[in-house]
């Protein structure tokens, strides 16, 4: 990609570098395209942590208060802060009024707060979220869904979305934390310092919703595979910071609150040893539209037990590196997957096929996919500057230069719950 001058892009992303899998997926993609010399990259986002020296950082305000103004207050922001800047690319990670490219961190919020919050009504904050929703899908250029399952119910609740403007791309992982050559020693050091033994069989569940995250199948289904036979146990380390005390008492109530660890919230630069010093990771999640986690525990030589409601099921090969379990079934099917990985030789052969998986989904593969999408914008740019296609036949629109936000009656009829 040759130009006469630097191509100036947009990034905008409330908060940019913190915890979470969308914030850090974000980071990791934006920081590495930096290092390209013929990008000029700025940040639009209200928090940062870890930016790059070669990331240009705009300071976005947030109105917090009355809490429905949040994403409009963002989305606004950001389009006033850019309107005059002149960029080449406009890339949100978050829903705001206008975008090139969109990548898809979240579901539309109408399916979110009925499917998976199951609300009953939507609040203000949900209507002027969906509102914000809808111009950026009626308006955008292209979408990038981290995956499979992300792209079609994106598809299901806008299908009037040619379905060629969104691709899937998955995050990539950074395999270099898991790369220790003395894995022995962090075994070691961290079962000691959760009180566990050399020969426990550990699990790990990582979260900071263990609600949403599905901590309650879990350990249901630990207890279940507790009750198929005597055995030695299976420790579950829970890494995160969520209210634990329905957990505790499902997990004594089940007989297995010994069993059960709180790890408590864990630096991400940290929890590279956690995943080292255990044996297999869990997530049953109600929902997840990725879940960079489980790429995580990939590499590290975990196999992984996932929901069908989980994005990465995507590179989850039933029985060679992992198991995905069925709404209804959870407790069982995760019981029977935990019986398969208490075998030492069969969770070794499946380790290994863990960890082929992250290889092929590290950074370069996700980072190579999104320079094809600037590429592609910027060439249909140029075509239409050029007077090669006419702008329908882009099937992109120009951005707006002003937008008038305001929630009427009629939106509070158009919920559709």
């Amino acid at each position: 990609m040759k130009q006469s001058s630097r191509i100036r892009i947009a990034i905008a992303v409330p908060k940019y570098g913190l915890v979470g899998g969308g914030e850090e997926h974000t980071a990791q993609l934006t920081n590495r395209l930096s290092r390209f010399d013929e990008y000029d990259i700025h940040l639009y986002a209200n928090q940062w942590t870890n930016v790059s020296e070669r990331i240009n950082t705009h300071k976005i305000p947030i109105v917090g208060f009355p809490k429905f103004l949040t994403t409009i207050s963002f989305a606004q922001f950001v389009q006033n802060s850019t309107a005059l800047m002149h960029f080449d690319i406009m890339h949100t990670h978050e829903r705001i009024f206008w975008a090139d490219l969109s990548t898809l961190h979240w579901i539309p919020h109408r399916l979110w707060i009925r499917d998976v919050r199951k609300k009953k009504k939507p609040t203000y904050y949900d209507l002027a979220t969906m509102r914000v929703e809808r111009h950026l899908v009626r308006s955008g250029r292209l979408f990038a869904a981290v995956s499979t399952l992300t792209k079609e119910i994106f598809l299901q609740e806008y299908p009037e979305i040619d379905p060629e403007r969104i691709r899937v791309i998955h995050p990539g992982v950074d395999l270099e934390p898991f790369s220790i050559p003395d894995r022995a020693a962090i075994r070691h050091e961290v079962r000691r310092r959760y009180g566990l033994e050399a020969g426990d069989t550990v699990a790990v569940f990582v979260s900071m919703n263990y609600d949403i995250k599905g901590l309650d199948y879990l350990i249901r289904g630990i207890a279940r595979f507790r009750k198929t036979g005597p055995r030695k146990p299976i420790k579950l380390v829970v890494v995160g910071k969520s209210s634990n005390a329905a957990y505790v008492h499902l997990a004594r109530a089940l007989g297995i609150e010994n069993d059960v660890i709180y790890a408590g919230t864990i630096p991400h630069e940290r929890i590279a040893e956690v995943y080292l010093a255990s044996d297999l990771f869990a997530m049953p999640s109600r929902f997840d539209t990725f879940g960079l986690t489980v790429l995580e525990a990939m590499a590290a030589s975990l196999p992984v037990i996932i929901s069908e409601n989980v994005g990465a099921k995507d590179v989850v090969k039933q029985g060679r590196n992992g198991f995905i379990v069925e709404d209804g079934r959870q407790e069982e099917q995760i019981g029977h997957a935990l019986e398969v990985l208490s075998n030492a030789n069969i969770r070794s052969v499946m380790s290994r096929e863990a960890q082929k998986t992250a290889a092929e989904h590290g950074w370069d593969a996700s980072l190579e996919k999104y320079l094809e999408f600037y590429d592609e914008i910027l060439e249909a740019k140029r075509a239409v500057h050029a007077g090669c296609k006419r702008p329908e036949e882009t099937h992109y629109m120009a951005p707006m230069t002003r937008t008038v936000f305001s929630l009427t009656h009629a939106d509070q009829k158009d919920h559709r719950v």
